[in-house]
């Protein structure tokens, strides 16, 4: 009873507002009263809902933050892997948590990218319609997210009737604007089928290297960029007796060149006001760098002959002959993002047709930022209306795996939802893949490096932070939280025992809260770990033990009461990267979800009852590198090139045809130590490799691109053939 009055003295002698409730927690057969004392000031607990827990769609406010989100539509076609995940998805799931942390009005909209060329291949691959392979994908993508606790607001797809109205009407308007133009092309067509031929349809020799397998786009024996019609041969992937020959197709295309001028002021502008993470279109210093921005953007084609797509609006009588054809995959994929928020809200156009009061964030890999930065803009520009345009451009680098790429193929990599197999818990892996995430350069997955970062860091650091803590709470104060005096609200810097660790940890936090505005997650969750280590040194340094309560009853309360506060800083911080380590935090803290603070504050106040300590961690044993390198580490009979991670796609596969119908022998990498020279040129080979796919990505092809990666795979061409060499004088 007097310790209840006290309590009750200590709390009314305090002016800031409070929680005084309890709360019925079943454990086992017992139910336990625990009172929560937890401080109830606007700028402490979180009120933006969860991620998808609205019981309405949340809509922007006028005069706050509104914050509108997406990271690029996921291709239906196949499944993603680690390096998909963390080049877009899981990245704009941390922001967006991160947003919600700062109670700021929050949209994170993602869905299937469904239409195109490459579903209906993938579909006739498959032996299904294209409509069943996206509904067959779209379930798996979501499963996959859903396992890494990706939180949308709403996850969609393309393939809808809003989707196909709202592509209409932008197609529309820009040609009420005049910025389309009709031009007229020859195409592949088969005969038998009665129709054109898209280029992923259509496979022959090529005219260059005589690989019998070119595909319309690319050949894959020399590397070169390819129009279908200069294929030798030509088959229909239908069925191959087809009969392939050349027609005349007639195009719309988006006259790109006349809207270039405003495209170009516009991404200036926007990459200075929204702090834009450097890329391919503009660097460090505001300069445009894009080689298509340079030498002139071509009007470009909107339109396919296609059946599974966007049909090309044709309103009155069709005199540009677009009966019977779609809209291009890269027009009305980027067209998604609202559409898959008007399928989630009927007020879509308050987040979309709302530049003033909103600002829009986008998550992507490098080789996405064309259509983004300048292609996707240009669309909003010319189609006249007020868009809610990008306000931030968040790219990353490409993840390789264990010293090679990911290959679905060759079993190389964890795909989907096979991260679940390990038995490693979401939130570690999250963990793992946002400290790898490559923001500046490209990074390498390690199944070593993931099993120290678990049981190095987060288990040792992070995890024996909070539970010893949390734990001499439980076992010395029989988890009450005692009365350390200090008032509610901001820590002094100026306190006598602990001004430092004050100072450090608000230091720190203005750099959390700097680098996570910024973008720079991987930075954020560097800081969130320095900070629990701090935690730790100042357990450590005030001597935390049952001999302090004996000899200094009164700065054990302080240390106590510090030390959860800061944990309950941390479970904030830790929310963006690992929400249900966050849960787990709040659980045993027996108190709501915060906002991030500014300062370090005393906020869980004198009487509140803990819940109860569980380990956050636990340790993975390093002999799982070897089982999982097993399991997820792919052939192990493969060429040296291959081994570096460069001979698919850029020669023919062991085993497939070459010029002269002659077939490959693969060759096998020696066992045994490489001599220095051999090690040197595998990093040469990497490298340049590197280089050939990054060359390979640009678009549009034009003569000069295909000499500059003629050039770039003679160069790797010739490295590969000195490696041969070094590798066999190396047995």
């Amino acid at each position: 009873m007097q310790r209840a009055q006290r309590w009750a003295g200590f709390l009314s002698s305090r002016s800031s507002s409070y929680i005084i409730s309890s709360i019925v927690l079943r454990r086992n057969t017992t139910s336990l009263q625990m009172a929560q004392k937890i401080r109830a000031d606007s700028d402490v607990l979180r009120t933006v809902p969860l991620p998808g827990s609205a019981t309405s769609a949340p809509l922007p406010k006028e005069g706050e933050k509104n914050v509108l989100i997406t990271s690029a539509l996921p291709y239906c076609n196949n499944v993603p892997h680690l390096g998909n995940i963390i080049g877009s998805t899981l990245s704009a799931d941390v922001y967006s948590r991160y947003s919600r942390t700062r109670n700021r009005n929050t949209l994170y909209v993602c869905g299937t990218d469904e239409y195109g060329t490459a579903t209906e291949t993938q579909a006739l691959k498959e032996g299904i319609t294209p409509r069943e392979l996206c509904d067959k994908y779209h379930v798996l993508h979501k499963e996959t997210y859903e396992w890494f606790d990706i939180g949308f607001d709403f996850f969609g797809r393309t393939s809808t009737p809003l989707h196909t109205e709202i592509c209409q009407e932008i197609y529309i308007n820009l040609g009420k604007n005049g910025f389309l133009e009709k031009q007229e092309k020859e195409q592949t067509y088969c005969e038998n089928c009665s129709k054109f031929l898209a280029d992923r349809f259509v496979e022959g020799t090529c005219p260059h290297c005589g690989f019998d397998d070119a595909r319309g786009d690319q050949c894959d024996g020399c590397s070169r960029t390819l129009d279908a019609i200069e294929l030798i041969r030509p088959r229909c992937l239908i069925d191959k007796a087809h009969n392939v020959t050349t027609r005349t197709s007639s195009h719309m295309y988006l006259k790109l060149n006349e809207i270039q001028p405003k495209t170009e002021e516009w991404v200036k502008a926007s990459w200075k006001k929204g702090r834009w993470s450097p890329n391919a279109v503009i660097n460090n210093d505001g300069e445009l760098v894009d080689a298509r921005l340079k030498a002139g953007l071509l009007p470009t084609p909107l339109t396919r002959d296609l059946q599974w797509g966007v049909p090309v609006p044709i309103e009155g009588e069709d005199v540009y002959g677009m009966k019977g054809k779609v809209l291009y995959v890269w027009f009305d994929a980027p067209i998604g993002y609202p559409s898959i928020t008007a399928n989630y809200m009927p007020e879509w156009k308050k987040w979309w047709f709302n530049p003033d009061h909103v600002d829009y964030y986008e998550f992507m890999g490098k080789d996405n930022v064309y259509f983004h930065a300048i292609y996707f803009p240009s669309v909003e520009i010319g189609d006249g209306r007020n868009w809610t345009k990008v306000h931030h451009i968040s790219t990353t680098e490409y993840l390789n795996y264990e010293g090679g790429k990911f290959s679905k193929s060759k079993n190389r990599g964890v795909f989907g939802p096979a991260a679940k197999e390990t038995g490693v818990p979401a939130s570690v892996w999250r963990f793992y893949l946002i400290s790898s995430r490559p923001e500046t350069a490209d990074a390498m997955f390690s199944w070593a490096d993931c099993i120290a970062a678990n049981n190095n860091v987060l288990l040792n650091n992070f995890g024996n932070f909070v539970n010893r803590a949390l734990k001499f709470v439980s076992s010395q104060y029989d988890s009450v939280i005692p009365d350390s005096e200090d008032a509610p609200g901001s820590f002094s810097p100026n306190d006598g025992l602990d001004g430092e660790f004050i100072t450090s940890v608000n230091a720190l936090l203005k750099d959390y809260i700097d680098a996570m505005d910024a973008v720079k997650l991987r930075l954020g969750l560097q800081t969130v770990m320095l900070i629990s280590q701090r935690g730790n040194t100042y357990l450590q340094s005030s001597g935390l033990n049952k001999a302090l309560i004996a000899s200094d009853p009164q700065r054990c309360a302080q240390v106590i009461s510090r030390a959860v506060n800061l944990i309950y800083t941390l479970s904030a911080l830790i929310y963006p990267f690992m929400p249900a380590t966050s849960e787990s935090i709040l659980a045993q803290l027996n108190a709501p979800a915060r906002t991030v603070p500014e300062v370090l504050s005393n906020d869980i106040l004198a009487g509140h009852t803990i819940g109860t300590p569980e380990h956050l961690f636990k340790k993975i044993e390093e002999n799982m590198v070897e089982v999982w390198r097993q399991k997820f580490g792919g052939n192990e009979t493969t060429t040296s090139a291959d081994a570096a991670g460069t001979l698919d796609p850029l020669k023919a596969a062991p085993g497939t045809k070459k010029k002269g119908g002659k077939k490959d022998k693969a060759t096998l990498v020696p066992d045994g130590p490489k001599s220095p020279e051999a090690s040197a040129l595998e990093a040469k080979v990497a490298d340049q490799g590197q280089i050939v796919r990054e060359l390979k990505a640009k678009t549009p092809k034009t003569a000069e691109l295909d000499v500059e990666i003629k050039t770039a795979v003679d160069v790797l061409k010739g490295l590969k053939v000195a490696l041969d060499k070094a590798l066999k004088a190396s047995v």
